[in-house]
């Protein structure tokens, strides 16, 4: 299993304008049939953090849903309501060896 986080910097003051926009993608991406959704927002560190995770059964599963996903009219609509709450953003992919 992988565990893919998106690491999202948000513009100052912006997480509560965010949070639908994350609810909505978090049910595009359960009915695109990704199983493990979540997102979580900064309690300590920087300010105005918030990790869109998900987790797959591999890289190939996670390169699928995710080309399934981009190539959506729902997701860019949605992408496009974030793109000004965002001052940057990075991945980062975890290989699962116990829970």
């Amino acid at each position: 299993m992988i565990i893919v986080r998106n690491v999202f910097h948000l513009k100052f003051g912006k997480a509560k304008d965010i949070k639908p926009i994350i609810e909505e993608a978090i049910g595009l991406m359960k009915n695109k049939g990704v199983k493990s959704v979540r997102a979580m927002f900064d309690l300590t560190g920087d300010s105005y953090t918030m990790v869109f995770e998900s987790g797959h059964e591999s890289l190939a599963d996670f390169e699928s849903k995710i080309q399934d996903m981009l190539g959506s009219t729902e997701w860019e609509a949605m992408y496009q309501k974030m793109i000004p709450l965002v001052d940057s953003a990075h991945r980062e992919i975890y290989t699962v060896i116990g829970e």
